[in-house]
């Protein structure tokens, strides 16, 4: 755990600017080549007009967030409740942050349950959601 873990405790903010490099990175990790992250002229003709991130590299920048504050227990321990609320795309800037909502220990296990927000450069919401990790008291 690497940091102290109270009600109303802000996560560390995570910054990182969307590339269009980085989504064709992505495509090629995942497999998933879908036009609208990867061809700019088909995306430029859809009602997104231009191409987007893969919504599952987005959550990799909530997940490296979430690592920082808790260490690799969030790996193994924790889930995500999220809701894409709009696309992030190529030179978007984005901030992940998040706050403690509640702290319970049960068994030993200390259950932290906390608010999670990623928004780009206008202040647009990305990607709303919840983080329920589980950590073991002792750690």
């Amino acid at each position: 755990m690497k940091l102290p873990i109270l009600e109303g405790t802000a996560l560390p903010e995570l910054v990182r600017r969307v590339t269009q490099p980085d989504i064709h990175k992505y495509a090629e990790a995942s497999g998933d080549y879908n036009p609208i992250h990867i061809d700019e002229q088909f995306a430029a003709a859809t009602p997104l007009g231009g191409t987007i991130a893969h919504g599952m590299l987005v959550l990799a920048y909530m997940s490296e967030m979430l690592s920082a504050a808790f260490g690799e227990p969030w790996d193994s321990t924790g889930r995500l409740s999220i809701r894409f609320r709009s696309p992030a795309r190529p030179g978007d800037t984005l901030t992940v942050s998040g706050q403690v909502e509640s702290v319970a220990e049960e068994n030993a296990i200390v259950c932290v349950t906390c608010s999670l927000s990623c928004c780009n450069q206008a202040g647009e919401v990305v990607v709303s959601g919840e983080a329920r990790v589980r950590i073991p008291a002792s750690l």
